[in-house]
């Protein structure tokens, strides 16, 4: 393994929206039985918490959250929302980037988000706000979905491989808390009864400290192309989840199976997601821990979610080969093998 992901900052905004959100959600289902059907699952999630820039308001007097960007019956438009994005995934990717400490040598930029477009983008703001210089090389990838961690630390390995004096800055930010709409729809209010907001950073250089990064492989799963979709519509973006996500990942692993590791980092996509991989893999339950730590304390982060398990790793002193899969649409399974020294 010749690129290694040294550090990794995390951060998440200030507000605990969770339980707020749940409460929107279920009194705006059309009858008793689907909100009996969402607050069962919402009480199954393995979620705990979930955060965004915006304060919860009084659900009780008609507030969703308490500056009033949502209203009843009058959500913003997706240019609104937008206008929040440029402000905001700054100020978080910002946050992260300072739990990283010195940024000497940075030779390149790459920045992974799907909740939101500006230009000049993420890239050139954080270039500029971080005093780096004029000639960084910069990279974007966008609309990936949950799996965009991975695409964005291939993209790095293959920068340092080419060039071992190269030092990558790599950031993933989501506001997913800005997309959420109204509904009366059971299946829709429980997709977004998983997502929250989270920005991480991290350095890839050569040199030997930190995650080992290796073999990267994109699998697209035949026949799930509709299953997970992310579409621009004029009230933000439009955020669909199938039902039988779980069981084709797991058909899809029993399949192929990646073979025996030591450590397993798995997007924390839901708890039937992981769910799903455990039983596929026949793995303990001890493996898939760190991924239902962050799933708890933070919902799914879409991209940012797999470097806050891998964060976590690092944090723990876990030692020994791993492997590290997300999964984003179409059906894509993106997984790479790592491997933490001592």
């Amino acid at each position: 393994m010749s690129a290694f992901i040294n550090r990794i900052g995390t951060a998440v905004p200030a507000h605990d929206v969770h339980a707020a959100f749940l409460e929107f959600a279920s009194a705006g289902l059309a009858d008793a039985k689907s909100r009996n059907v969402f607050d069962r699952m919402a009480a199954r999630s393995g979620i705990g918490h979930r955060f965004s820039h915006m304060r919860p308001g009084d659900i009780g007097r008609g507030e969703v959250d308490a500056g009033g960007f949502y209203r009843r019956g009058a959500f913003p438009g997706t240019a609104a929302r937008m206008q929040r994005f440029e402000v905001h995934a700054l100020e978080l990717a910002l946050a992260a980037v300072a739990g990283l400490g010195s940024l000497e040598g940075i030779s390149h930029v790459v920045v992974a988000s799907c909740t939101g477009f500006t230009a000049p983008g993420l890239d050139l703001q954080l270039t500029q706000r971080l005093g780096l210089s004029a000639h960084v090389a910069r990279v974007m990838v966008g609309f990936m979905g949950c799996s965009a961690a991975v695409p964005a630390l291939r993209s790095a390995d293959a920068i340092v491989r080419a060039d071992p004096a190269a030092r990558v800055l790599v950031v993933n930010v989501e506001l997913c808390s800005l997309h959420l709409r109204e509904t009366a729809d059971v299946e829709t209010a429980l997709t977004f009864m998983l997502f929250g907001d989270g920005a991480t950073a991290a350095i890839v250089s050569s040199d030997a400290e930190g995650i080992g990064l290796g073999a990267f492989r994109s699998s697209v799963i035949p026949g799930t192309a509709g299953l997970i979709t992310w579409a621009i519509g004029d009230h933000g973006f439009e955020m669909y989840l199938s039902g039988r996500v779980p069981a084709r990942i797991a058909e899809a692993l029993r399949l192929d199976p990646p073979g025996e590791f030591d450590l397993w980092a798995v997007h924390a996509g839901g708890r039937t997601v992981l769910d799903a991989v455990e039983i596929a893999l026949s793995l303990p339950a001890s493996c898939l821990a760190q991924s239902r730590k962050v799933l708890q304390e933070y919902g799914n982060m879409s991209s940012a979610t797999l470097m806050f398990v891998l964060a976590g790793m690092l944090r723990d002193g876990c030692q020994g080969s791993g492997f590290a899969m997300a999964f984003g649409p179409g059906m894509v399974a993106e997984t790479f093998r790592f491997c933490i020294a001592g």
